[in-house]
């Protein structure tokens, strides 16, 4: 094999991410435009929330200032413990639970919502230290939690849940419908 078959063969070559989980999506989440979630779902039903990448976060050359699990005084998702075969005392979450509060450096905030209801098994303590790894690696490094829906409803959560294809169709009709700058 010469080295541009070999190279066209590691360039197609699937991620991690790719092989092994379904991209669901949530756009425009509580109505504000933009606000795009992305849900990476395995095969055994953990879910892994990550900011999709049409977030504002993600666009225009942002900075993240600050990560806050503290969702109230009396909420932290960082006081979440899990222990168990049965991941008993994760806290449980609805489908608009928030997650988390990002602040940018422009002082714009984002509160980062599960999208799905399920056990928080755990938070990104990574992205407090570096939040740039939000920005670098939003799917891998970068994700913000990861929640397991309960056995019964693992296959209804993506009932309210887009398809990469509907995501894509959903970016690009507000996309057009934005007035463009002359």
């Amino acid at each position: 094999m010469d080295d541009t078959e070999q190279e066209s063969t590691e360039t197609q070559a699937p991620s991690v991410i790719d092989r092994y989980y379904t991209r669901w999506y949530r756009a425009d989440m509580k109505g504000k435009a933009g606000e795009d979630h992305c849900i990476l779902q395995h095969s055994n039903r953990i879910c892994v929330i990550t900011l999709a990448e049409t977030h504002p976060i993600l666009q225009h050359g942002r900075t993240v200032k600050s990560i806050n699990y503290q969702i109230s005084n009396g909420c932290s998702r960082l006081n979440n413990k899990v222990s168990g075969k049965s991941k008993r005392g994760g806290q449980f979450l609805t489908d608009f639970a928030p997650l988390c509060r990002i602040t940018c450096t422009d002082e714009t905030e984002y509160t980062i919502y599960s999208c799905i209801r399920g056990r928080l098994l755990e938070v990104n303590e990574d992205i407090l230290e570096r939040p740039a790894l939000l920005l670098e690696k939003p799917s891998t490094e970068g994700y913000i939690a990861v929640i397991l829906p309960k056995f019964e409803e693992s296959k209804s959560i993506t009932e309210n849940l887009l398809s990469r294809e509907e995501f894509e169709s959903v970016v690009s009709k507000r996309d057009a419908a934005q007035p463009q700058p002359c």
